[in-house]
Parts: C-alpha cells; structure tokens; sequence
C-alpha cells in the first residue's frame, strides 16, 4: 500500500492517478476541510481515503497502518497557508516530521518526500523547513528519496507570478539571461513513481529538472514565435528582490521572495546522470510552450 499524502494538490493528484493506472495500491490522506470535487475524483479511481492532517499526530498514525511507501508532497505555501493555523511552521516543520514519526512508527519501509532544488539556497522559512525535515528523514532510519525538482514550468509561467502569455506581458525575475531548468508537474509525477520500485532511488537526493536550461529571454522569444505576437518584457533585478527578503518578516512574504531571487539568480540542474538510472522522458519548454499557446 502507498500513502499519497498531499493528494488533492497538483503533484499529489498527479501520483495517484498514475499509480492507479499502474495498477499500484493507493491510499489518500484528505484533510475534513479537503474539496469534496477533488475527493470525489480520488475515491472515483477506486483510491481509498483516510481523513487526517499533518497537524493533528493521532490522525496520521491511523492513516499509516498497513501502508509499505509513503509519498509527501504536502507545502503550506502557496495555496493553503494561512498564518498562525495553517504556515511553514505549522505543516512543513512540525507536521512534517509528525508524519515521518507515524510512518517510521507504524513499520513504512520507504518515505518519498517532496522538497526543492538545491540551488534554492538562500535563507527563507520555506527553504529552511524543507531541509530541516531532510535531515530528520534522513536521521529516521528508514530508506528515504529526497526529490528536489527546480521550478515548475506551470507555475513560474504563468500570470501568478507575473508571467502572462495570454496578454503578452511578462515580469522576469533578473536580467532574464540567468539558465533555469524549468521542470514540469508531470515529469515529477513521473518521477515520484518511478521511485517507488527503481533501486537507484533508495537513500537518494535527487536534483530534478528539465531535459535543458534555458533562459526566460528565450522562453519569451518561444512564446512569441509561437503565438506570433510580441510580448511587453519588464524586469526586477535580482539585488531588489534580495533586498524584498532581507525586508520581509512575514513568513509568507519572506517565502515568495526568496523563491523569486533564487530563481533571478539561476537554476542550472544536469539531468545526464540522473536520466541514465531513471528513464523519464523529460518535457521540454517548446512542448509546454506549444501546449499553452495551441
């Protein structure tokens, strides 16, 4: 049985259905205060789902019982943060390591967790919980896979964060030169999968990416040629937004801007060696850029 902790979100989601398809046993941890659609959708590919939440220990002691793999994509940030009930501290720091506890406690032979790039490396509330509970996993005994994908492709190009295909407007974050490895939600799904039974993945840190680095320049220029319509390109240099973190207090404000500097300063990740253990066939900006545009 495989816990998929995080599975209403967009990763979580994700990984169950392709398990699913697989043929894999799957089990759901769903929040009381989940979306009744997305649970709906759960229990309609045949997913059993335990109510629980990383904040409340009992709940994931319960979920999991009988369970061989657990896989956590669960973040406070961006979507469900709310301070002082549902933030970093809250869910990526102490309710993280509650769920490594239950699953070490209750005989989990294999914990798959969710964390980012190393090249995130600034200090923020965000990047310090994720490497505070790597540590912890990796302390717990248990076989581990740590997976640190870049920047996703569907989320840093799109208007939440200023990249606006549909109007032709962009803000790049630094001088728009800097490599990313832009990565997509499904290539990670894919990942996370592959993990489950891939040797190679056992008490692993893997630096995940897309198949090349390109730089935002490029992706706009992509965009207009195929969209055929030029883009409005504004700019943030990377000394603002390190100047946005130092400034920021609030665990939230502080989280997105050092998200936003790390990606003005760049996110090269080589995929070469990682490729030859795990055969993801990785999707490229072009594919995600004709997806977009249609």
């Amino acid at each position: 049985m495989i816990l998929i902790v995080g599975s209403t979100g967009m990763l979580g989601s994700g990984i169950c259905q392709r398990l699913v398809e697989m043929g894999k046993p799957v089990k759901a941890l769903v929040r009381a205060t989940s979306d009744p659609n997305k649970v709906a959708k759960l229990k309609g590919l045949g997913i059993e789902t335990v109510v629980g939440d990383l904040r409340a220990p009992d709940s994931l002691k319960a979920a999991c019982q009988g369970v061989e793999t657990v896989i956590d994509t669960v973040s406070a940030v961006p979507f469900s943060y709310s301070p002082g009930q549902n933030d970093v501290e809250q869910v990526d720091v102490v309710g993280a390591k509650a769920l490594i506890d239950a699953a070490k406690a209750a005989g989990v032979k294999h914990f798959i967790y969710t964390s980012f790039t190393k090249n995130i490396d600034a200090s923020f509330p965000l990047r310090d919980a994720k490497r505070e509970t790597e540590g912890y996993l990796k302390d717990s005994g248990m076989v581990y896979t740590i997976l640190r994908p870049g920047y996703f492709m569907e989320g840093w190009l799109s208007p939440m964060v200023g990249f606006d295909a549909a109007n032709a407007k962009v803000t790049v974050y630094g001088s728009g030169d800097q490599p990313i490895s832009l990565i997509s939600i499904a290539d990670v799904v894919q990942f996370a999968v592959e993990c489950v039974t891939n040797p190679a993945a056992r008490n692993a840190v893997l630096e995940l990416g897309g198949p090349e680095e390109v730089s935002l320049h490029k992706v706009v220029k992509l965009f207009e040629e195929q969209g055929g319509k030029a883009f409005e390109v504004s700019h943030v240099p990377a000394e603002a937004l390190k100047a946005q973190l130092e400034g920021a207090s609030e665990p939230m404000q502080k989280s997105f801007a050092g998200l936003m500097y790390c990606f003005a300063v760049g996110d090269p990740i080589d995929m070469k060696t990682t490729l030859q253990a795990f055969p993801v066939k990785l999707t490229t900006v072009q594919d995600y850029v004709k997806k977009v545009v249609g």
